[in-house]
């Protein structure tokens, strides 16, 4: 079979691998984009029934193509997947659905790489990782599989009327977990979930989205210094057109918050002390950016009103202050278990010395490898803040493609 050769291959067809492309286009770099299902798949099917994007339309999006939906609408994920298809049709290069890659290795004269795959092998002088944030479902070895209740990751739930017949317990206060743990309770489960730390930023403040003050505010631009900072997870949500996330109102609902999940057995979940502490955190960090607006409004004269009610923190719950330690499962009627507890990454393709390190992530700087030659976009923080938002992945993608444009023309040169 003969080895088709092109500038860069791009590995992963979801919005990092469209990105890259569209940029590589844009620089006249010939490429082609490697996805083993359909692009933007995972938007398609990773997800569950009724999600929506975390941010509104006029923010989730890449710079030159807007959404259909209104502005400040928060879109669903079918129409996010069929937005990326759409883009790559306009903006992208040589996409090659059905196409799973296999292996990724150097040439043996160094002077570039050999991706095989399912359909053929390419030889490139550039390799771009683009296989994103979600590769592999974590769920912790928690409760034996032989236990009788059922357990399904965030990434396998769908809705509620898929699940047996019982009460929940959702592990994981991110965006999913609560978000999920809210539409269960809305469809009269009995749910319980485990609260780790989080931030709860306010969906809207002074007339603004939060979206718009982490702008605003250039928290977008955090980023990590340290290898092991580990930012807490985000609850927030754009489900029921955007509410903020209030953990004492979801109790006062009916809904049972507990601490993080920490062992189990004989029938028996043990949770942490510490949900007080998560809540009580979580409110710290909330007001911290309700004064930091209100320091940005006065300093900037900005014409926004006021929302002093936005300040006043609710008592605790029962459940806050008589917190429930531990749980029989049975007894509680809880026939199901979902762990909203994130993913881990997968580069076994990638067999380039250095790539990855003992772990199996990615050895790299905003994106440029520790290897040279490879390159990684669609990674959580991997410049800031906001590179796990789309936009933020357009921007990464952008100095991924410039630093192999500033490669190539150190590599032109010729004395």
């Amino acid at each position: 079979m003969s080895v088709e050769k092109v500038d860069v291959v791009v590995v992963g067809g979801g919005q990092s691998g469209i990105a890259a492309s569209e940029h590589l286009t844009t620089k006249g770099m010939s490429h082609v984009v490697l996805e083993k299902d359909r692009l933007a798949e995972r938007w398609r099917t990773g997800r569950w029934d009724s999600l929506v994007t975390n941010g509104p339309a006029w923010h989730d999006r890449f710079p030159s193509k807007g959404h259909a939906a209104h502005q400040d609408s928060f879109v669903p994920k079918d129409q996010v997947a069929d937005y990326f298809a759409s883009y790559a049709d306009t903006h992208g290069g040589d996409f090659r659905e059905g196409t799973k890659v296999l292996s990724v290795t150097r040439l043996n004269d160094g002077r570039g790489f050999l991706t095989r795959t399912t359909a053929g092998d390419f030889e490139s002088t550039y390799v771009i990782a683009a296989t994103g944030a979600f590769q592999v479902a974590t769920m912790p070895q928690v409760v034996p599989a032989d236990s009788g209740i059922n357990q399904i990751h965030s990434e396998e739930y769908r809705n509620p009327r898929d699940l047996p017949a019982g009460g929940v317990l959702v592990v994981g206060s991110g965006s999913s977990g609560v978000q999920i743990a809210e539409e269960l309770l809305d469809a009269g489960r009995e749910v319980y979930l485990a609260v780790g730390p989080h931030d709860r930023p306010p969906r809207r403040y002074r007339d603004r989205d939060i979206i718009w003050w982490m702008g605003a505010l250039h928290r977008w631009d955090d980023a990590l210094y340290a290898l092991d900072d580990k930012p807490v997870a985000m609850a927030m949500s754009g489900a029921k057109g955007g509410l903020t996330v209030d953990f004492r109102e979801l109790c006062n609902r009916g809904m049972q918050l507990v601490g993080r999940a920490e062992s189990f057995a004989d029938g028996v979940m043990q949770f942490g002390d510490d949900l007080a502490k998560n809540i009580h955190d979580g409110d710290a960090r909330y007001l911290e950016l309700l004064r930091e607006a209100d320091e940005y409004v006065a300093t900037n004269n900005i014409d926004l009103p006021a929302e002093p009610e936005a300040h006043l923190i609710a008592e605790d719950p029962t459940c806050l202050t008589e917190p429930i330690r531990s749980l029989q499962l049975a007894e509680a009627g809880i026939s199901t278990i979902i762990w909203a507890t994130g993913f881990a990454r997968n580069y076994d393709w990638l067999q380039v010395e250095g790539a990855v390190d003992e772990n199996g992530n990615p050895r790299h700087h905003r994106g440029i490898g520790t290897a040279h030659g490879v390159y990684f976009v669609g990674l959580p923080w991997q410049s800031r803040r906001a590179s796990s938002f789309i936009y933020g992945c357009w921007h990464d993608a952008k100095f991924v493609v410039d630093a192999i444009e500033s490669k190539q023309f150190y590599h032109a040169y010729k004395s």
